[in-house]
């Protein structure tokens, strides 16, 4: 079991002993990989680089000239919108950027090639335009299959099937050809194009963090013949910019994390205020939600603690104790705690009331403060129901463990979350609308539990924990672990193809939860994509955390 993103839940057979003598579980948790380096570290980049400033903002106009140029023909158009938005820039241009997609959109008989085509299909999906998956039709022979000499061709083709919804077999069929003439050919493929197939071959660009997709396009697109030199350099720039912004952040919710010195004070618990960082900011990197980002961040290193509590360390009359003062949310029940609960407790409240005013109630939305509250209280009931599970040896049936899992891993809480803090919302209706588990945060939370579940109940087991969504699925269908694994991928796709048609067919009310639904799911593919990355975070998310928020970019 896990957090949110599922931050994951493993117990351990091994024992440690607490000062009251209880006998205690325990995970064995390596250390922060980082020590105190982002609490002492701080991006010199705008100090060392003389009027930095300035050539960033003459970059952004003729960058901005250059996407409304009415005289650029369609396929440079497009090729722009989407280099713009691959190289993360696109944060600077929304206004243009559906206007001229808007454009492309109410244009009759646009006489594109595939590559052209694809690209157009995607943007204008992702970005809220309907358009028939019957557009691809012209590229098919006589013979009913996919035709085409062109790799890019296929690269795209291949990156626009995974907006598919339930029932477009045109899709399916392209997303399978697509892949098998890119795997043929990436061999004979050169630099930079055959690093972007491999990058979506691996994970495709739909379903990857923006930010991670960004630091990985900018070199790629710097070595393209055709580049256009303004937006290289503008990209370049404005990333290390941003990576600026996003150091002093994580200094400041490292400091905050250093004060109350939970890794001390709670050393069975994952110590990941960084990665917490990472997980956030990549659902939401612009620089007008910072304050989201560090409230996001301390709301992810509580819950994580709280849920280490859970799985781990406490006993059930202690998390039940923890349980009862979450639903009376207020100071004084940190007397009935246990010591070492004191702190999680004094922490999650805090934080609460230091963001009330300028974050969660603004705008004069007064009531948004109860939905925070709501969503977090039913997290901690959801992990009450797991420690029930453990602690009296109750095996749950598949059903029943995926609808609690629903909410114990975390993705309606932080998608209702960033929905409040992002602010793009004005009706209280939304957040009602997402406390009911509507399709849209259903699916993101199936696809959140079930990558999670495939990549890590193997070393669960390892640990004591045998209660996961594959044995659960193994026990009630009698399927073999290979079998509930492949049912599980399965049911991976079919969610993720749930989610595109909800996200692409909204209203005022379902609008504001898009993409706080997309970019969690998107986040949760990355972390889980080798393991679980985040209670493990030695390895590639090392790297990641590496590339994104400590090494910047050479100019």
């Amino acid at each position: 079991m896990s957090v949110s993103p599922r931050l994951k839940r493993v117990s351990s057979g091994k024992f440690a002993f607490s000062s009251d003598a209880v006998s205690r579980r325990d995970a064995n948790y390596h250390p922060t990989v980082w020590g105190d380096y982002f609490l002492n570290h701080s991006s010199k980049f705008l100090e060392t680089n003389e009027n930095i400033r300035e050539e960033h903002e003459k970059l952004g106009l003729q960058v901005r000239s250059l996407l409304v140029d009415e005289k650029m023909d369609h396929l440079n158009k497009i090729k722009l919108i989407d280099d713009i938005i691959r190289l993360g820039v696109d944060y600077h241009f929304e206004s243009e950027i559906k206007g001229e997609l808007k454009k492309l959109h109410d244009q009759d008989h646009l006489d594109l090639d595939l590559c052209s085509t694809s690209i157009l299909f995607r943007l204008l999906r992702a970005h809220g335009f309907r358009i028939s998956s019957d557009v691809f039709t012209k590229f098919k022979n006589a013979n009913g299959e996919f035709e085409s000499d062109d790799a890019r061709g296929w690269w795209s083709l291949y990156e626009a099937t995974h907006l598919r919804t339930p029932e477009e077999s045109i899709l399916e069929e392209a997303l399978k050809i697509s892949r098998e003439k890119l795997e043929a050919l990436l061999p004979q493929l050169s630099i930079p194009l055959s690093d972007c197939v491999r990058h979506a071959l691996h994970i495709p660009y739909y379903r990857n963090v923006p930010r991670l997709v960004a630091r990985q396009y900018i070199p790629l697109y710097d070595a393209e013949a055709t580049k256009i030199e303004s937006l290289a350099r503008f990209a370049k720039i404005d990333f290390n910019m941003l990576q600026a912004l996003h150091q002093n952040e994580l200094k400041e919710v490292s400091r905050w994390w250093k004060d109350f010195d939970f890794a001390t004070k709670l050393p069975y618990a994952r110590d990941r205020i960084s990665e917490g960082y990472y997980w956030i900011m990549g659902a939401h990197h612009e620089p007008k939600f910072s304050l989201s980002r560090k409230f996001l961040t301390k709301i992810i290193g509580i819950t994580s603690l709280i849920d280490d509590t859970y799985d781990v360390y406490g006993n059930l009359e202690e998390v039940t104790k923890f349980t009862e003062a979450v639903e009376r949310w207020d100071m004084e029940a940190v007397n009935d705690l246990p010591q070492y609960m004191q702190v999680i407790y004094t922490g999650l409240l805090g934080m609460y009331e230091e963001f009330k005013d300028d974050l969660i109630n603004a705008g004069g939305r007064d009531f948004a403060l109860y939905y925070a509250i709501e969503v977090m209280k039913e997290i901690v009931r959801s992990y009450q129901k797991e420690a029930e599970f453990f602690h009296t040896g109750y095996t749950p049936g598949f059903d029943e463990y995926m609808e609690n899992s629903i909410i114990s891993g975390g993705y309606k809480m932080f998608i209702i979350l960033e929905v409040i803090t992002r602010g793009e919302y004005s009706l209280k209706e939304t957040l009602d609308w997402a406390l009911t588990v509507p399709e849209m945060v259903k699916s993101s939370s199936l696809i959140a539990r079930f990558v999670d579940d495939i990549q890590t109940y193997k070393a669960e087991e390892e640990r004591g924990e045998d209660v996961s969504a594959v044995r659960c699925y193994m026990k009630e269908y009698g399927v073999s672990e290979e079998e509930a694994c492949k049912r599980m991928r399965e049911m991976i796709e079919i969610e993720w193809k749930k989610l595109n048609k909800e996200t692409q067919e909204t209203d005022e009310v379902t609008t504001p939860v898009v993409l706080p639904s997309l970019n969690f799911t998107r986040v949760l593919e990355v972390m889980y994509d080798e393991g679980d990355g985040y209670s493990n975070s030695q390895g590639v998310t090392k790297d990641r955390i590496t590339a994104l928020l400590r090494d910047p970019i050479d100019l």
